[in-house]
């Protein structure tokens, strides 16, 4: 459990280290932050959970044969075999709810993390008035302070010049003033700033009827605006917008929309070679109905059929192909990519459907590399065993990401490309869990200087 949550909490730190710049200084209240943090944490578990099992693998095997407890066990008749063998059914436990998080609650996390991220990206930074800088962080209005202090939790403004873009016709409507005070209404729906000993400037729009006094200027003592805070609050988005999404959808979802994608990129397909050959086949749209064919027409050569022809006959016939040409190519080309964005997105669902089905064999080959790593190593702790995981966890991560792309690009079949990372080290996997339970010495440099001393002998008696 400890070692899952240590893993949950380094990918969301890297998750925070990616979106920080989406989420501060945007005056979004604790809670939800921490939902998203919660959504985002679940919808991380995939990763998770294959790295939790094999850091604690091989922390446990390897303090078991660091502290010869292996060494024990063995004395008493009691095989490598035998002591994996209730962890293996635990770790196979642990698959079947990995399974089951992945096909019923992990598109809901999904869908709740992905939904909220976007509004929050979505939202408007607070705002920060700074002095000697334009601030236009309120809709319509653009403010510029000399200088700003905070007494007794109220802000001062000195200096102050506001652009009044209400009317929406430019710079025309100006305010200054000396001082001014900023505080929040009561029902905290609004922003109030009390302005004193200032002036307004309003100017007639551009295009008006010329006045024998285009410019207004009053003088004030005290002004009041207040402006509406309701831009700065978080608006949630629909999640039925999000929904269709291949990463929200379970196993019976997917293969219903894996079926409804085939058969619009067939429709899509079967446009193209349509506009495809009527390119190159053109009837005449006069022709209405057949008719008889009273008298055999002899076949003639296209440049005798040319030559025939008058140069007003041959100028017409060119801009008709070329007129042709160009819209049987644009429409191809339309077509063309509407295929390719299909056929990828339809891609995107089988990868998802083999995902749900991958991320259970994947904590079993971690386990069956971690378990008996652990015991060839002998080093319990924290230090040689997270290294060991991290380095096999970023190789089972790079071949993931790398076929998970390739499939979508379909390089490869979705199928290849997303069991790509457990087939490439299952026999890893097969391959030290035989080394362990035959107390193979794998990692003694002892036993390489002993092959390496047979083979020069061997080397020098054959020489001599």
């Amino acid at each position: 459990m400890a070692t899952f949550l240590i893993s949950i909490f380094v990918l969301l730190m890297q998750f925070l280290w990616l979106r920080i710049d989406d989420i501060v200084g945007k005056g979004i209240e604790w809670h939800v932050i921490l939902r998203l943090l919660f959504y985002v944490a679940a919808s991380l578990v995939p990763m998770a959970l294959p790295l939790a099992i094999l850091l604690s693998s091989l922390m446990t095997f390897g303090n078991l044969g660091e502290n010869y407890e292996l060494v024990a066990f063995k004395s008493a008749g009691i095989s490598l075999k035998r002591i994996l063998r209730p962890l293996f059914a635990l770790v196979l436990i642990l698959s079947g709810i990995a399974f089951l998080f992945s096909n019923y609650w992990l598109p809901v996390a999904n869908l709740k993390s992905k939904s909220l991220l976007y509004d929050v990206r979505e939202q408007k930074p607070t705002m920060d008035i700074r002095p000697g800088i334009f601030s236009s962080g309120l809709d319509n209005f653009t403010i510029r302070v000399r200088d700003k202090k905070t007494i007794d939790d109220i802000e001062h403004l000195y200096d102050v010049m506001i652009y009044d873009h209400r009317a929406g016709n430019g710079n025309l409507s100006v305010i200054t003033a000396e001082e001014g005070i900023m505080t929040m209404a009561n029902d905290k729906q609004y922003l109030e700033l009390k302005l004193f000993n200032g002036e307004r400037y309003e100017e007639d729009e551009a295009g008006k009827i010329k006045r024998t006094f285009p410019l207004v200027r009053s003088k004030f003592k005290e002004n009041l605006i207040r402006f509406d805070l309701s831009q700065f609050q978080l608006n949630r988005t629909d999640e039925g917008l999000f929904k269709q999404h291949y990463k929200m959808l379970n196993l019976k979802q997917l293969d219903e929309s894996i079926a409804k994608q085939e058969v619009e990129l067939d429709s899509s397909i079967n446009s193209f070679n349509k506009v495809f050959k009527d390119g190159f086949f053109m009837y005449s749209p006069h022709v209405e109905k057949g008719f008889n064919q009273k008298k055999k027409t002899e076949k003639i050569k296209f440049e005798t059929f040319i030559q025939q022809l008058n140069m007003p006959q041959k100028s017409q016939l060119y801009v008709t192909a070329t007129n042709m040409s160009r819209n049987s190519k644009s429409r191809l080309s339309s077509i063309n990519g509407n295929i390719y964005s299909r056929s990828r997105y339809t891609r995107g669902f089988k990868v998802e459907w083999h995902k749900k089905l991958s991320l259970p064999f994947a904590c079993v080959v971690l386990f069956l590399i971690g378990a008996p790593l652990g015991a060839i190593i002998r080093k319990g702790g924290l230090g040689m065993p997270i290294v060991i995981s991290i380095l096999f966890f970023l190789i089972f991560h790079i071949l993931s990401t790398t076929g998970e792309k390739m499939a979508l690009e379909d390089t490869l079949s979705a199928l290849e490309g997303v069991w790509l990372a457990s087939l490439i080290l299952f026999p890893t996997g097969i391959f030290l869990t035989l080394k362990a339970t035959s107390d193979s010495p794998l990692f003694k440099a002892e036993a390489y200087k002993n092959i390496l001393t047979r083979w020069q002998n061997k080397s020098s008696k054959a020489a001599s």
